[in-house]
C-alpha cells in the first residue's frame, strides 16, 4: 500500500450544508454532539460485532450495526457527491487504480525476492468466490468513507479527518499486527484518495486488490484467515 508524500494544508472543519448535509436544522454545538455520538456509536457497535465470542450474538451485533449505520446515514439526506456514491473521475480513478496495482506487484517481487512462498496459502483464498471479496471490500469503504470520514471531515476538517479515519480503521483490525498496520497506511491512502476525488467504487476495487495480495503473499500462520477481534485469538 502506498501513502501519499505531498502534505496538504490543514483545511477547518466544514458547516454541515457545505458537506451536503440537508436537514440539520439544530444548532452548532448539538450538531457536533451529535456527530461526536454517531461516530462513537457506530464504532462501538461494530467492535461488539467482532469481540462477541457467541456467533449467534455476533451477527445479531453485525445487523445492529449495519443498520445503524444506514440509518445515520439516511437521516442527514446527503448528497450523492457526500456519500462518493457517483460515478469517479477518470484521472482519479486511474491514479488510485495504478498506485494500488504497483503496490501489489512491489509486495509480491519483494516477497518472492525474500525467498517467500507464493502463494502463502495454497488453498486460499477461494478464486471462484474473489468477486465476494470485491464486494465486501466496498461495503467496508462505504463505511469507512461514507459513514467516518464524513463524519470526522465535519468534525475536523478533511485533510486531519484522514488521518482520524485512518486511525479508527487500524484500530478495527486489532489484534492482528499485519492487518492493523496494513490497515493503517493503505487507510491513509484510501482516506486521501476519497477526500481528493470522492467516489468509493475505484476505493474498493483498490482495497480488495490490496487485500487479496496480501492474503496472497503472508502466512496464515499470522494472518488467521485475515480474522480481526475476537476470531483472531481464535483461530
Amino acid at each position: 500500500m502506498a501513502v501519499p508524500t505531498k502534505t496538504f494544508p490543514a483545511t477547518p472543519a466544514a458547516a454541515p450544508e457545505a458537506l451536503g448535509v440537508q436537514s440539520v436544522a439544530t444548532p452548532a454545538a448539538y450538531r457536533r454532539l451529535f456527530v461526536w455520538a454517531q461516530i462513537i456509536v457506530a464504532f462501538l457497535f461494530l467492535e461488539f460485532a467482532f469481540w462477541e465470542p457467541r456467533l449467534e450474538t455476533r451477527n445479531r451485533w453485525v445487523g445492529v450495526a449495519a443498520i445503524a449505520i444506514l440509518v445515520l446515514v439516511l437521516i442527514d439526506r446527503p448528497s450523492l457527491q457526500r456519500l462518493g456514491l457517483r460515478l469517479p473521475k477518470t484521472f482519479g480513478a486511474s491514479i488510485a487504480l495504478g498506485i494500488s496495482f504497483a503496490t501489489a506487484v512491489f509486495l509480491v517481487a519483494m516477497v518472492h525476492w525474500a525467498g517467500g512462498e507464493i502463494p502463502a496459502n495454497p488453498t486460499w483464498p477461494n478464486l471462484h468466490l474473489m468477486w465476494q471479496y470485491f464486494v465486501w471490500a466496498t461495503i467496508q469503504q462505504f463505511i469507512l468513507q461514507s459513514f467516518f470520514f464524513t463524519r470526522c471531515e465535519e468534525l475536523f476538517g478533511s485533510s486531519l479527518a484522514v488521518w482520524v479515519t485512518a486511525i479508527l480503521f487500524a484500530a478495527a483490525h486489532l489484534p492482528s499486527p499485519i492487518l492493523t498496520t496494513f490497515t493503517l497506511v493503505g487507510g491513509l491512502f484510501f482516506c486521501e484518495m476519497f477526500r481528493r476525488y470522492r467516489s468509493i467504487y475505484p476505493i474498493g476495487i483498490v482495497h480488495a486488490v490490496l487485500g487479496l495480495t496480501v492474503a496472497l503473499t503472508m502466512p496464515d500462520s499470522v494472518l488467521h484467515h485475515m480474522r480481526v477481534g475476537i476470531g483472531y485469538l481464535r483461530y
